[in-house]
């Protein structure tokens, strides 16, 4: 296609997912599908939950069209549409957790099985060489790094814009990489995605009214990161050198969901809670705790993704050494669990900072 049909159907697939988006509003407030505020959301008034599903319905008429021109559409639309449902179902009536992980881990499985797709190495992350998963082994890696990825992408979905925004980082820097390999189909995917994604942010961010917000729900959040992972999978998986993506550049295309993740779950452990225990000490919410409005803490934190993403991307273009690129993750990891269980004295340079700026 030229670039002006590419824009074209953008620019149709922009406002499908403007007019889906609209009308699954009023869906959702007549089967009850909306948020309402409570101890850990202290949001204003019911909002619909459907800006997943919503996102859903484009993603799955592009898969349709373009079944001809992608690998596995049909498989994955199917396992997909099957997570929406459960997402709904969570978001309408609060599920156990461990159906939840139980459903996405047999979904994994199912991936796995019509696909033939697994996670099975890491590449030379360790700096031994390329550590390659046993047969057996790498589907269980695979189920956990999926069920890790749905989950981390839920997790962050705390403020408005913020899922958004990561998920428009992480969907922007895998077109880079693609395109750079030649990759058109993948890339305009990636694209596709985040111009699907635009009418969600824009109302879950105020810009049609508050009246009019919605916010994405776990449907949303598990049918992203599933979608990520995915991709991340198919991207750093195949013959050793001949993939894609690095294994070790994965982790840094979605570093903050993943990073805040594990970071908040070794706390809840310390603390004797169980690791999926909901509370408020994600990375969102303490950057409101220190003074950040939460505009502010959006734009710090999806900036913060804009750097690593850039690490990653660079580190991939100039080929820096896998285990440099790994350690130098974790270190970041430490950092940030450092810092965030040392708040208070961020809290001071937040304060100082934001008095020196005041006119």
């Amino acid at each position: 296609m030229s670039v002006f049909e590419y824009i074209i159907e953008l620019s149709m697939f922009f406002f499908l997912s403007l007019a889906v988006l609209y009308c699954m509003r009023k869906v959702g407030y007549l089967i009850g599908l909306v948020d309402k505020p409570n101890a850990r959301k202290l949001h204003q008034g019911v909002v619909p939950l459907v800006g997943g599903v919503s996102i859903s319905i484009t993603v799955l008429y592009f898969l349709y069209v373009n079944a001809d021109e992608l690998q596995h559409p049909g498989i994955f639309a199917t396992c997909l549409t099957l997570l929406v449902i459960i997402g709904v179902l969570d978001d309408r009536f609060d599920i156990s957790y461990k159906l939840r992980m139980g459903i996405q881990a047999i979904l994994t499985l199912v991936m796995i099985h019509y696909t033939g797709i697994t996670l099975s190495h890491i590449g030379n992350a360790l700096g031994f060489g390329t550590w390659q998963f046993p047969p057996y082994v790498d589907i269980v890696v695979t189920m956990f790094a999926v069920i890790g990825a749905i989950n981390a992408f839920n997790m962050v979905d705390g403020i408005d814009g913020l899922l958004g925004g990561l998920t428009t980082v992480v969907f922007a820097s895998l077109s880079i990489v693609f395109y750079s390999h030649g990759l058109t189909k993948a890339a305009y995917f990636c694209v596709v995605f985040i111009v699907i994604l635009i009418p969600f942010i824009l109302f879950n961010l105020g810009y049609f009214g508050k009246v009019r917000k919605v916010f994405m729900g776990d449907a949303g959040s598990m049918m992203i990161g599933f979608t990520v992972i995915w991709i991340l999978i198919g991207g750093t998986q195949g013959d050793v050198g001949h993939y894609v993506i690095r294994p070790v550049t994965a982790l840094w295309l979605i570093a903050v969901p993943l990073i805040d993740m594990m970071a908040i779950m070794i706390r809840r452990i310390r603390k004797g809670h169980s690791p999926f225990h909901p509370d408020r000490e994600h990375f969102h919410h303490i950057m409101q705790r220190i003074g950040f409005t939460p505009r502010e803490a959006l734009v710090v934190i999806c900036v913060t993704q804009i750097i690593y993403s850039a690490i990653g991307l660079l580190g991939e273009y100039f080929y820096v050494p896998e285990y440099v690129m790994f350690y130098t993750i974790v270190g970041c990891f430490l950092f940030h669990t450092y810092w965030m269980t040392h708040s208070f004295q961020m809290a001071k340079i937040v304060r100082k900072w934001k008095s020196g700026v005041r006119p």
